[in-house]
Formats: structure tokens, C-alpha cells, sequence
């Protein structure tokens, strides 16, 4: 189902072939067929990405697929054959924008070097995401989304102190990579419509798009020595910052402004620590943390969530509950900003989905087509840059191309 409230697509005209798997190529396509995009897919034949057959499956197809190929055609191509790759050469000639999240030197086995490409289509703007980037010592080791999460400096932060690192319960490294890619995407092409010249390759690693949203891990050890240790539910060196239980549950309590933290203490019945001086900045809270969380949690573990929520919303504290997958498709909000879209699938039932984001006021993003099966569009990709029905008879017979 599209979105019917969409209006023009800001990225509408703009054709982008899709030769990454998984996540971190896949979700930059996502990110940019929500905005109009022309997504090309290419897939290898019978199998096709492996996410459509990750996690849950509904009906034979994963219910992530669903959602991380929506706006996308696919095209079922064999890209080790020397007559895959020519296709794939054809249709990235007609191309504005190439993602690939091969480990290095595959597109160059296959013929596709950057320069290669260039030569063919000086315009385009070709995407690169990999484990450590096209250069360096560590080029040519393979890498996913969780060792960038490792070597970026995030996995040493998750987790209770002492205790295994955890994972934070979703692909972050993946999709801050393809974020970055994204962002990468957009500065290239706006590039090129200013200054014109052209394309360009854009280098993304997996654990640099990590390390980038690691604010001030390295310049406090550059400052202070400082190693940066893993502190649970806790914001290190912020305070009160935290989770409290509750009678049913958990909730969220951000009270480390000042005035903040002044009306939160007045809410608990606990003015003692609203006025104490010491305890008037931040500095003088985080030397007496362990005092603060304490008072906070003795006063939460008795009450509700709602309760909660109820008394620290009515004292202008930031506070909130912790979210399931059913407490966000419940939520009114979530409801009234179109963060909770209905998708109806090629296989015929109808999936809730996550909304478009971000949220442009004049070119909104939609959902236009739902996720394809395996080489939907092969036949009318290939048609239309010139190959047969009897050439694609042929290459059909010879496993090609589905």
C-alpha cells in the first residue's frame, strides 16, 4: 500500500543500482527509494539477498525483507558470470548512483573497478561500504556490522560493568554505516549539480561510521588518559541519568539540567537534594550519583510506570517508559505522526511497518511498491536497455539471469 499523502518525490528521476546484501548497502537504498528513488536491485538467482530469509518469516519471506526492500525492483543476476557482468556494466552506465557492500577487490575481479565504471559513466556516484574501508592494513579482512561495533568503540560501553560486552539488540553498525552512506550520497550528488565534473567514490567503513558517533571517547583519553568503561543503564558523568525500576516495569528519568533537577527532587518529596548546594551543578551530582540514583529508585519501586510518568510529566521532567514492539504499535503519538504505515505484501497480507523518516513538508517520502520477489522485474529491467526475449530466453537457460 503506498502512502496516499505523499505528494512529489524529492529523489524522483534518480536511478541507483543495488548490488550490496544485508543491511548496511540495503538500508542506504531503503533510506533513498522512501524519497523517490529508482532502487535496482541486483540479486543473485535462487537465492537471492540472504534477508530474505533472516529472522521471522511469514508466508516463506522474511518480515524484515518486507520492509528493508520496499520501493525496490529486483533484477535476478548472476554476477559471477562474465555475461552478468556485462548487464550489471550496461545498467550501471545508465545509472546515477552505484551502492555495493562487497568485501574489497570483488568489484574489481569482476571488472567493475571504480575506474572501470567511471570510464563508462563519468557521472556516477559509486558507493562503497565495507568492514575497515578501501585502504589500510585491514582492507582485505572481512568484516560485519558487529566487529565495526567492536573496533569503533561501542561494544567496550554496552553491558553492566565487569560483565561481556552486549550487543545493543539491533544492527546498529550496519545502519550507521548506511546512514553515513546516505549522507554521502546526497553530498556527491549535490556536488556534481553545483560544480559539475565528475563522479566520485564515497568510502564508508563500518567501524569509522561507529567510531564517528562515539562523542567524546577519544579526546578524553587524549586529554586525561581517560578509558571510557562500561556503565549499564547509567550516563557516565551526567547525573541523574538512569533507569528506575518500577512496580511493573522500568522508566527512563533524564534529570541532569539544573532546574531540572530541582523540580524532579521537589516531585519525589525529596527537597533536601533539590537545595543542597553541592548538588546545584552537575559536578557536585556525579560526585553523590550513587545517592541520587538511590533516592530516585527508592521512590519509583513503588509505584507504577503510568504513576511515574503521570507525577514526573506534571513536573516538566523528561521521563519515559521503555518501549516493547506493542507499546510503540499502541502508542497515539507513533499513530498520529504516521510512524505506523499499513504495507500489503506481493504474498497478499498486510504488514504494520515503520513510517518514513525524516519528514519533509513539501516532498515527503511514501511507500510506492511493496518489497519484490526474487527477479520480479528482471524481464522489464533488461528490456529496457535493449536485450530480447530471445536474449533473455538465452540467458535464462543458462542460469544467468531468473
Amino acid at each position: 500500500m503506498v502512502n496516499e499523502g505523499a505528494r512529489s518525490s524529492v529523489l524522483q528521476g534518480l536511478r541507483v543500482v543495488e548490488m550490496g546484501q544485508l543491511i548496511a548497502g540495503p538500508f542506504c537504498g531503503k533510506t533513498l527509494g522512501d524519497f523517490g528513488a529508482d532502487i535496482i536491485k541486483i540479486e543473485p538467482p535462487e537465492t537471492g539477498d540472504p534477508l530474505r530469509n533472516w529472522r521471522m518469516m511469514k508466508d516463506g519471506t522474511s518480515v524484515w525483507w518486507q520492509v528493508q526492500s520496499r520501493n525496490k525492483r529486483s533484477i535476478a543476476l548472476d554476477l559471477r558470470a562474465e555475461e552478468g557482468q556485462a548487464l550489471a556494466r550496461q545498467l550501471i552506465a545508465e545509472a546515477d548512483v552505484l551502492i555495493e557492500n562487497f568485501r574489497p577487490g570483488t568489484l574489481e575481479g569482476w571488472g567493475m573497478a571504480p575506474e572501470q565504471l567511471l570510464a563508462i559513466n563519468p557521472k556516477l556516484v559509486m558507493l562503497r561500504i565495507s568492514g575497515y574501508g578501501q585502504t589500510g592494513p585491514y582492507r582485505d579482512l572481512p568484516g560485519f556490522g558487529v566487529i565495526g561495533e567492536s573496533m569503533g568503540g561501542l561494544r567496550q560501553l554496552t553491558g553492566e560493568p565487569g560483565r561481556v560486552p552486549v550487543r545493543c539488540g539491533i544492527s546498529i553498525g550496519d545502519t550507521l554505516a548506511a546512514l553515513h552512506g546516505t549522507i554521502g550520497v546526497l553530498l556527491a550528488l549535490y556536488h556534481h549539480k553545483v560544480n559539475g565534473g565528475p563522479g566520485q567514490v564515497i568510502d564508508v567503513a563500518l567501524n569509522e561510521a561507529v567510531f564517528n558517533c562515539m562523542e567524546s571517547l577519544v579526546p578524553e583519553y587524549s586529554a586525561f588518559g581517560a578509558v571510557r568503561e562500561a556503565a549499564g543503564s547509567a550516563l557516565p558523568g551526567i547525573a541523574p541519568s538512569n533507569a528506575y525500576p518500577c512496580t511493573d516495569g522500568w522508566v527512563l528519568v533524564a534529570g541532569n539540567g539544573d532546574s531540572i533537577f530541582k523540580r524532579l527532587m521537589k516531585a519525589i518529596a525529596r527537597e533536601d537534594l533539590g537545595e543542597d548546594p553541592d548538588l546545584a551543578h552537575n559536578s557536585g551530582r556525579v560526585a553523590r550519583v550513587q545517592d541520587i540514583d538511590s533516592a530516585i529508585g527508592q521512590w519509583t519501586s513503588s509505584r507504577t510506570v503510568t504513576e511515574v510518568l503521570q507525577v514526573l510529566t506534571a513536573a516538566r521532567v523528561p521521563a519515559g517508559k521503555v518501549y516493547t514492539a506493542k507499546d510503540i504499535v499502541e502508542d497515539p503519538h507513533y499513530q498520529a505522526r504516521d510512524m505506523l504505515l499499513q504495507q500489503t505484501t506481493r504474498e497478499g497480507y498486510t504488514l504494520t511497518v515503520p513510517g518514513i523518516v525524516p519528514k519533509l513538508s513539501a516532498t515527503p517520502g511514501a511507500i510506492r511498491t511493496s518489497a519484490p520477489k526474487l527477479g520480479d522485474d528482471t524481464q522489464s529491467i533488461l528490456r529496457d536497455i535493449g536485450v530480447t526475449a530471445e536474449q533473455l530466453a538465452a540467458l535464462k537457460a543458462k542460469g544467468v539471469v531468473q
